[in-house]
């Protein structure tokens, strides 16, 4: 049976017992609690001093102060458009909220291979004229041994955050293959501070980083500011209290959330509305607790609205307006969650106030 629990925030969220969650959870006693609030610590003491010292800061473009309230900074995932002209897809972005784009190449998407067709003058007139940051590239393709090849493209447009996988995995002692990696990134967080870059390193199935404990290590491992985990919650148990404590375990290293679920998965095909509920608000995750802990940890990255189609480089509606509809659907769901987040802070204030008057 769940066990109803509050967190810091004062939502009242389930955790599942142990026995149920496996080993996933067992870090999160040990870690969650000496983690919580360091990031807005940090922030608001960089605010009060004049100094920006929070780790992963370069890869938040035009972050907003500490000191304003919590708030989702959302990017427009191109492959949702599968491969629809990047002039098109742009238009699309301030319609679902977006400040900025978020790049992919082939195979799920094409807009990296449309942007070396436009060059880069008409991309920065595209972005120019539509008031959008190139605000990260995914490249899955290049993994982190080729991810240096796409660095001085990035900082061309003064994009701040490459986005790619970790090797799979090996089989071995998760802690040790986890500091081994790592530690082989040193070449890469070298080029990425020449170019003002941070690295988003995704927690795929499958690879090193694929499992809480593993997303723990790293966070302990990577201590360059230029290095950092883009959160993809479709890839771990689909418990909210354990994907809350992993963003909470997390903190500053945190440097791209995903809002996406999984749903009935994306491995096959399946009807429309079983693939969409990859998407926040048609699954069964509860994205309140996942916003209260980004909250928790000052989150000011970005979210980007995500799902995979089968196959891949396909939109995930037939028509652009449909799919800006279905995004709009998801970002609606998360403002509610956000609402519910505030309300509840409102109640706990009154509360508060009631019991000193």
């Amino acid at each position: 049976m769940s066990q109803r629990r509050r967190n810091v925030s004062g939502i009242e969220i389930y955790a599942q017992p142990a026995a149920l969650i496996g080993p996933y959870m067992h870090f999160a006693a040990a870690n969650s609690l000496n983690l919580l609030g360091r990031r807005a610590f940090c922030g608001r003491l960089a605010a009060g001093a004049g100094i920006a010292s929070l780790a992963g800061l370069s890869a938040q473009a035009a972050l907003p102060e500490a000191s304003e309230p919590f708030k989702l900074r959302f990017i427009l995932a191109s492959p949702m458009y599968g491969t629809t002209p990047l002039a098109e897809v742009l238009d699309e972005a301030k319609k679902v909220g977006a400040t900025a784009v978020d790049i992919w190449p082939l195979r799920h998407a094409n807009h990296r291979e449309q942007m070396t067709e436009l060059g880069d003058d008409r991309v920065s007139e595209l972005l120019s004229e539509r008031g959008l940051q190139l605000g990260a590239i995914t490249r899955y393709d290049l993994g982190t041994a080729r991810l240096i090849e796409e660095m001085p493209y990035a900082k061309r447009f003064n994009c701040k955050l490459l986005i790619t996988g970790a090797p799979r995995r090996r089989g071995g002692d998760v802690k040790a293959e986890v500091k081994s990696f790592v530690a082989s990134l040193q070449p890469q967080l070298a080029a990425a501070e020449a170019h003002d870059l941070t690295i988003g390193i995704e927690n795929h199935s499958g690879t090193i980083l694929d499992s809480p404990d593993a997303i723990r290590y790293f966070g302990e491992f990577a201590d360059s500011p230029r290095l950092g985990i883009a959160l993809a919650p479709y890839h771990l148990p689909q418990d909210n209290a354990l994907i809350a404590d992993v963003i909470d375990a997390l903190g500053e290293k945190l440097v791209f959330f995903q809002a996406w679920e999984h749903g009935r998965g994306c491995d096959k095909p399946m009807p429309k509305e079983e693939e969409l509920q990859q998407l926040p608000g048609r699954g069964t995750l509860d994205f309140t607790a996942l916003l209260g802990a980004l909250e928790r940890v000052d989150y000011r990255g970005w979210t980007e609205i995500f799902m995979h189609p089968t196959p891949r480089g396909t939109a995930i509606h037939a028509t652009t307006a449909e799919v800006t509809a279905e995004i709009n659907r998801s970002r609606d769901y998360l403002q509610r969650c956000a609402s519910r987040l505030s309300n509840r802070h409102s109640r706990q204030t009154i509360r508060s106030e009631a019991v000193t008057t």
